[in-house]
């Protein structure tokens, strides 16, 4: 391993301790709307410093200075929050029960915890692309089918990745591969760093031993799975099996984030839901004078574990419901296009998230019919339906080219991988995410 790639951990390190002081000066900035004095500076100094020092621990604990941490940067925001949570409870702690460190007003305390996290975050993500190493990492990719031909195209094309596949194994020959010719001489020859596998694949089995003996080089070994989820932001339908879902989904309750996601749904719901009143007159007004037909559509959606729920939307097409089935063409009015462009006629359905049979964030409800078609088509399709239905999801924001209507099984499918990334990694963060996505793609007229 090169002396570059051990010097990243030391820059986080460096970086990590710069953006903390800026933030200390920006939140007496803030605090007192005046430049801060040295006098100022020199109160609040020494206790925060003791406070950063043991902020940097948890960082440490939370793995914010492992190779992983530089590489799988989708999963920062999430690390980050879990551990500035952590760093705010040892603040309080320290401040409201060490007279010593008394500071008064505790207002910059509380700024600063959240100027800190605002900072650190986009230092992580985006600065260090900027003051980090330039050179790519080295890295062998031992996987199979199109997605490791998909993974290993996209990092070696892409700048933006701080990884160069210089060879790419494919597991259906890894038995005809000569390890120490193939593997081992080009670690060493070529200064490699990383080796990225697909460990999910039963026939990766007879190389494991040999995988083993390079952990004593200082070989980094990461799952190709984790690094085509980050590189895509979805999970490739064909790598997961039973396994993948007893692993990495689960129901049991997540009480801060529950709690959090459901007085976010109320307190938006309701706001966005009493100013849109304003808009109703006008809507209400467009529909009538365009064919004089009914003005809301009302369908049912399966939601949460199956149910069946009722959405309400300002009516867009003819007909006033649309049967997959049956293939009934059901045309736009002439008002159509413009309400779904801008999403006005969503807006009756905050009401269905106060109300609480979907969220603002989440995947989206699909009607009864192509569930029950897709159940039939798709393989472990039902399980998008273990969380409430959104009126924005992952998938909206990063699919292409989703399905509209009808049934489209292949979009449908790759909507699939994309419902299961957020299964998956759902958190308050990420949902934060997705909706400050949402309304950057709603301002920009781009629609979902």
């Amino acid at each position: 391993m090169s002396a570059l790639n051990k010097r990243d951990p030391f820059l986080l390190f460096i970086g990590d301790i710069v953006i903390f002081f800026i933030s200390l000066w920006l939140a007496l900035f803030l605090r007192y709307l005046s430049l801060p004095t040295e006098k100022l500076l020199n109160t609040h100094l020494l206790p925060f410093s003791i406070l950063i020092l043991a902020w940097f621990l948890v960082f440490y604990i939370a793995g914010l200075y492992e190779k992983r941490s530089i590489i799988l940067r989708s999963r920062l925001p999430n690390t980050i929050f879990r551990a500035q949570i952590i760093n705010s409870v040892i603040a309080v702690l320290f401040f409201y029960f060490i007279p010593y460190f008394g500071i008064t007003p505790k207002t910059v305390l509380f700024i600063y915890l959240s100027v800190s996290f605002i900072c650190i975050l986009v230092w992580r993500i985006y600065g260090y692309t900027f003051v980090g190493p330039k050179r790519k990492q080295n890295a062998i990719l031992i996987g199979s089918g199109e997605e490791m031909k998909e993974l290993r195209d996209e990092v070696n094309a892409n700048q933006h990745y701080n990884l160069n596949f210089i060879s790419s194994v494919g597991i259906d020959s890894v038995g005809k591969v000569d390890f120490q010719e193939e593997i081992v001489k080009r670690i060493y020859g070529e200064d490699v760093s990383i080796i990225v596998v697909d460990f999910k694949n039963e026939r990766i089995e007879p190389i494991l031993p040999s995988l083993y003996n390079l952990i004593f080089s200082g070989i980094v070994f990461i799952d190709m799975h984790k690094i085509y989820e980050d590189v895509f932001d979805r999970i490739p339908l064909s790598l997961i099996r039973y396994s993948w879902f007893l692993e990495n989904i689960s129901l049991t309750p997540k009480i801060t984030y529950d709690i959090l996601k459901r007085v976010m749904d109320v307190i938006l719901g309701c706001i966005a839901g009493v100013v849109s009143l304003i808009v109703y007159p006008f809507i209400i007004l467009a529909i009538k004078l365009d064919d004089s037909g009914p003005i809301f559509i009302v369908q049912e959606r399966v939601g949460k574990n199956g149910a069946l729920i009722k959405t309400y939307k300002f009516r867009s097409m003819q007909r006033n419901e649309m049967d997959l089935n049956k293939g009934m063409e059901n045309k736009l009015t002439r008002i159509g296009p413009f309400l779904r462009k801008s999403r006005l006629d969503e807006l009756p359905q905050l009401w269905s998230v106060v109300k609480g049979d979907t969220s603002l964030i989440g995947p989206r409800p699909e009607l009864p019919s192509g569930v029950s078609h897709y159940e039939k088509e798709i393989p472990y399709y039902g399980i998008r339906h273990l969380i409430k239905p959104g009126l924005s999801g992952w998938a909206q924001l990063y699919q292409e080219n989703h399905p509209h209507h009808g049934v489209a099984i292949e979009q449908t499918k790759e909507k699939l991988s994309y419902d299961l990334y957020y299964l998956k990694n759902r958190s308050f963060m990420l949902d934060i995410r997705i909706a400050l996505k949402t309304i950057k793609k709603l301002l920009s007229r781009s629609g979902i």
